[in-house]
């Protein structure tokens, strides 16, 4: 990611400004340590001038040169304090300026992405209906293209509730009701219903222990898997195999999702999951998404008392794996 001529102004007027600073501390310690000395000697002559013995002199003089000597220590301390504390703050506003500039790109990343992800569904269901409305067509026909229009709006529809959902997260208002819920059936059904609906060209596999109970929250609990699986797919080519996995194992409950795509790499697996992250590939660029949908599954996993975690798949694509306690689970 390149940097802007706009992006960089302020970071430069940041570093000239750090610049005039170290340059007048330095000339102001410069006048210090002049000042001190200047007045040391001035010290020295003024006992010579009053006329006092030698050994007068030389124990005053004495005395001048150990407090013109603590005074040096005392600005060399100072002076130390001063350049560590500036370091370190032009390092935390360096950290803060490019975490702000990432996060800004990100955002402007994300409004491109979702104004085209809001047109696409838009634009292809007004296509859909506008055909019904120009041609007469055969019954088969028209509910091939009713068909159609009813999967835009539902990817519209899934669109604008993670955007939502996503803004209720940020807000801290969105609240769990939990309620004891056999997932096994529950991730059957909508993994079914969502096959129905939509023609994947991958194999999908459905690995599921049956008559699982655990303390969810219905209405959210889906985004997890359905994120999940929609990634998979996004990731994934043309007849690759998608597995879904549900399953006990030493007292817990294990959710997986497998792929045979493209994989991740070590060094994105721990940014994955932030608001409005895309891999950054060219070849990943090109496919759908707002950079939403693994940051809402982190979110509704943990507030779930689990944890995700992502790794390799063998020999090639990813695992995404969500792990819960054994108190949610029955």
């Amino acid at each position: 990611m390149n940097s802007s001529p706009k992006k960089s102004r302020p970071l430069f007027w940041f570093y000239l400004l750090v610049a005039y600073v170290v340059i007048q501390f330095v000339w102001w310690t410069y006048l210090m340590v002049e000042l001190n000395n200047e007045n040391y000697h001035h010290k020295t002559e003024l006992n010579v001038i009053k006329g006092e013995s030698l050994n007068d002199v030389v124990l005053k003089g004495n005395e001048l040169n150990e407090k013109l000597h603590k005074r040096w220590i005392m600005i060399a301390g100072e002076g130390t304090v001063f350049v560590t504390l500036l370091l370190l703050g032009i390092v935390q506003i360096r950290k803060t300026f490019k975490k702000e500039s990432a996060l800004a790109q990100q955002q402007k990343n994300f409004l491109l992405s979702i104004t085209h992800e809001l047109k696409s569904p838009i634009a292809s269901a007004k296509l859909q209906l506008q055909t019904l409305q120009k041609h007469e067509l055969d019954r088969v026909k028209q509910k091939e293209i009713i068909s159609n229009a009813i999967n835009d709006t539902d990817r519209l529809n899934n669109l604008v509730e993670n955007i939502l959902f996503a803004a209720k997260i940020d807000n801290s208002i969105y609240k769990l009701h939990k309620e004891k819920v056999n997932i096994s059936e529950l991730i059957t059904e909508v993994i079914t219903q969502t096959l129905e609906s939509f023609k994947y060209k991958q194999k999908i596999i459905l690995d599921i222990e049956p008559s699982i109970f655990m303390d969810i929250d219905r209405s959210s609990f889906p985004s997890i898997f359905l994120n999940l699986f929609e990634n998979a797919v996004k990731y994934s080519t043309e007849n690759s195999t998608i597995t879904i996995r549900l399953k006990k194992q030493d007292h817990k409950l294990i959710l997986s999702v497998a792929d045979d795509g493209i994989g991740i790499s070590d060094l994105e697996k721990g940014t994955i999951f932030k608001k409005f992250y895309r891999i950054g590939n060219e070849e990943t660029r090109k496919t759908k998404g707002t950079g939403l949908g693994l940051y809402i599954v982190k979110y509704l996993v943990e507030q779930h008392q689990g944890t995700i975690t992502v790794k390799n798949n063998v020999p090639k694509g990813s695992i995404f794996e969500a792990v819960f306690l054994t108190n949610t689970v029955s």
